[in-house]
């Protein structure tokens, strides 16, 4: 009997997964870059932080030229080492602010934007982070659809590159587990209960901003895209999010390595730092993705094992259809699985160890 029920269970959470209204496993919210699109650009003004990125805010910058004439590129250089700077002030219609020192309680990326915040005089802001490529057309196509919505903040979750077996195995998982957690249809919706936003790409009304306080208001959030989607929508704004191809992350990954620091430096962040919340997730993880494969072989139970599985790959198959990733990595998501889990319990044990996150250099404790 608790074979049985064993079983039973994942076959319910991968069919009720399915099966559920808002489909979180879906990539109907999803926004491509028309090149044909012809907006005015002049109402907007665009942030970028930036962090000893060099490597990558030239690409960044090209890509903004490309939307269009008429817009105005504020570039704050976060107290970097190397020459961010100097490759920002090259291109026309840059201005360049020199950031200031890191101030107690505030997290660094958020710090740089409310500096960069005294520069806005536009109706409209984009908040581009300095490794994030726009193609042709997609920031027109995105003014389009944001008053074509009526939002006050759209988002858009960034295409993140794919160069390496860790990059195909994790990347898409990466995108497919945050709309779980955030299910994109509800924080589309009216609802207070879900408000996502994915920081690369925001553009949101400078009288939102205002608002809400500005990033003071959540200036110590290191889940600062999602937290200012829910300061929009307690004020009462409407967001929405979605992903496309064609906003293109510029950060190489790579190794598994680089992934785990990625998800480490936030995963127990999004716990709410609560071990109890911890514990839930990795008995939900056992028994969605451990159970069938250790019930393949049993017997009587292993057609149900069958049938959790199948459900699992089932509801993955979007996702890699629209990153255009061979369907067969879906036999590899228990794998990814068992990774983010064990990830997710690092970023735990460096909390515990009195490092709430690590990022560019800085390292923000537990404490703070």
């Amino acid at each position: 009997m608790l074979t049985l029920i064993c079983a039973i269970i994942p076959v319910l959470m991968w069919l009720g997964l399915l099966l559920v209204p808002w489909r979180p496993w879906s990539t109907r919210e999803h926004l491509e870059a028309d090149p044909s699109a012809n907006l005015p650009l002049d109402d907007i003004t665009v942030l970028i932080p930036a962090r000893n990125e060099a490597d990558v805010i030239g690409t960044t910058l090209r890509g903004l030229r490309a939307q269009g004439a008429g817009l105005r590129v504020v570039v704050i250089d976060d107290q970097s080492t190397d020459d961010t700077a100097a490759v920002a002030r090259a291109f026309p219609n840059v201005q360049v602010v020199p950031g200031a020192p890191l101030p107690d309680g505030w997290a660094g990326k958020l710090w740089a934007l409310e500096q960069g915040r005294r520069h806005l005089r536009s109706p409209l802001t984009l908040l581009l982070d300095a490794d994030i490529e726009l193609r042709p057309g997609m920031l027109a196509t995105l003014l389009a659809h944001k008053q074509r919505e009526q939002r006050q903040f759209v988002s858009i979750m960034a295409d993140l590159r794919r160069t390496s077996f860790w990059d195909r195995l994790l990347l898409p998982a990466f995108v497919y587990y945050f709309k779980l957690l955030y299910p994109f249809a509800i924080s589309n919706s009216r609802s207070t209960l879900v408000a996502a936003g994915a920081g690369g790409c925001i553009l949101v009304d400078t009288e939102m901003l205002d608002r809400i306080g500005a990033f003071a208001s959540l200036r110590d959030a290191l889940i600062d895209d999602c937290t200012l989607a829910r300061q929009v929508k307690r004020a009462g704004g409407r967001t929405w999010i979605g992903l496309s191809r064609d906003v293109v992350s510029l950060r190489p990954y790579g190794s598994f390595a680089s992934i785990h620091h990625m998800v480490a430096r936030s995963a127990f962040t999004q716990l709410g730092y609560s071990t109890a919340l911890l514990l839930v997730v990795t008995v939900l993880f056992l028994f969605a993705y451990g159970v069938p494969l250790a019930l393949l072989g049993a017997a009587r139970v292993w057609p149900l094992a069958w049938v959790a599985l199948l459900a699992m790959m089932a509801g993955y198959l979007p996702m890699l259809r629209y990153y255009r990733i061979p369907l067969w990595w879906a036999l590899l998501l228990p794998l990814g699985a068992g990774l983010y889990l064990g990830m997710t319990w690092s970023s735990a044990v460096r909390y515990w160890r009195g490092v709430r996150s690590r990022w560019k250099g800085r390292v923000y404790g537990a404490g703070a």
